[in-house]
């Protein structure tokens, strides 16, 4: 592997890596999960949004910053209205991390196992 490879590798590391840690910090709030799961049915008012959770209206639109911020969440205003609507970018990297993460895991598991088994056999 040359210099310049693992040079560019790191750097990739870096970029995705403040991504993650924005795409998981959203995700790690209940509420944030909420309007997620909310928006997957398609493109919602904030009013809308606010609607089963009891809080502000001021408090829900901090959690659409947070998401907006982080790229899971778009939102544009027209007249006094803020429709938000969402963004799978952001998603389809974390699940891209996570199915990597997992296979590794997977892998070591079957070594694991595989270890085990042969050491059984041995007595």
């Amino acid at each position: 592997m040359t210099f310049a490879l693992v040079v560019l590798i790191l750097c990739l590391m870096a970029k995705y890596s403040g991504e993650l840690d924005q795409t998981f910090s959203a995700l790690a709030d209940p509420t944030r999960r909420a309007i997620l799961s909310r928006l997957c049915e398609g493109p919602a008012s904030v009013g809308e949004l606010s609607e089963p959770f009891d809080i502000a209206l001021p408090t829900l639109l901090k959690h659409v910053r947070v998401l907006e911020k982080s790229g899971l969440v778009s939102s544009e205003k027209v007249g006094r209205v803020r429709t938000c609507r969402i963004e799978t970018g952001a998603l389809r990297a974390s699940d891209e991390w996570l199915r990597q993460h997992i296979s590794q895991w997977e892998k070591r598991l079957d070594r694991l196992e595989q270890h085990i088994k042969r050491r059984k056999e041995e007595h």
